[in-house]
């Protein structure tokens, strides 16, 4: 099984950026404890702050599943749920704080509509809840 985990805008800063909110580990060290949990999936990870990348690389439409962090694209972006509609790939997507108890405006995810499964609040281990999900199907 060959999974993507895409992670958006400010995610590259995990364990710097409000640590009280993020925790304080970065990602590249979560992912590493994914790959080494997951032997049997081919993982591939892409980060980018550029909302034009994230939509290239779904665009390239290539693997068995993707879990999407999409940061706060997933509050704004029109063009990311046309770009996850368009493709073939099931998507799922993460969340590390719990959006719907936070500011009003995120409570609206636009991107989660085209995904089948939304995980939120669950810190870095909603990642590991999304790779399982994947797994078990």
């Amino acid at each position: 099984m060959k999974l993507l985990i895409l992670n958006g805008p400010n995610l590259n800063l995990l364990g710097k950026r409000e640590p009280e909110l993020y925790g304080i580990s970065d990602f590249e060290s979560y992912y590493s404890k994914l790959e080494k949990e997951f032997l049997e999936v081919e993982f591939e990870y892409f980060q980018s702050n550029h909302e034009g990348s994230i939509l290239d690389k779904l665009h390239e439409d290539r693997w068995d599943g993707i879990v999407m962090n999409p940061g706060g694209l997933a509050h704004t972006s029109v063009v990311l749920l046309d770009a996850i509609k368009a493709i073939e790939t099931t998507v799922i997507e993460v969340h590390i704080t719990d959006v719907m108890k936070r500011e009003v405006f995120r409570h609206v995810l636009l991107s989660s509509q085209a995904c089948i499964q939304t995980i939120t609040g669950k810190g870095l281990a909603g990642y590991h809840m999304a790779v399982q999900a994947f797994v078990k199907v």
